[in-house]
């Protein structure tokens, strides 16, 4: 079992760094766009799956639990093992729009307890703003 999971995460971490040097980005960068999205495809597919058959609780709860889970057991558990420092451009830019992008969430639900068309599309537009200032360095790319 251990191998099944730690050989394709060191090659996942191997390729990322390659892929970053070779196209000359930050491993941030990979990090944040290719395997963020990567590893985040079958919660997208149980939110869709789940949108469309009117499961609500399943389709926002997926998505917030997997949040939760990532940033707590998947950072808290590797720092048990061995500390992680980020690196200060993680505490600059990438952290306090992990923060916003929760703060955005609660004026939401707590109007009328729905994410409606017009609200998705204005966070698919600020995650594609978020990802074209990483890309243009604007955020310490």
């Amino acid at each position: 079992m251990k191998l099944a999971v730690l050989l394709p995460a060191e090659r996942l971490v191997d390729g990322a760094t390659a892929l970053a040097r070779a196209f000359g980005v930050t491993e941030r960068f990979i990090a944040v766009t290719l395997i963020a999205v990567g590893t985040s495809l079958p919660e997208l597919a149980t939110t869709v799956v789940a949108s469309l058959r009117g499961e609500r609780d399943i389709a926002v709860a997926n998505a917030i639990g997997s949040n939760i889970f990532n940033i707590l057991l998947i950072l808290g558990l590797p720092a048990v093992i061995h500390p992680i420092a980020a690196g200060p451009n993680l505490v600059r830019f990438d952290l306090p729009a992990v923060a916003a992008a929760g703060a955005l969430l609660v004026p939401i639900f707590v109007t009328d307890c729905r994410v409606s068309r017009l609200e998705g599309w204005g966070m698919i537009a600020l995650y594609g703003a978020y990802i074209a200032m990483l890309a243009t360095g604007s955020l310490g790319g």
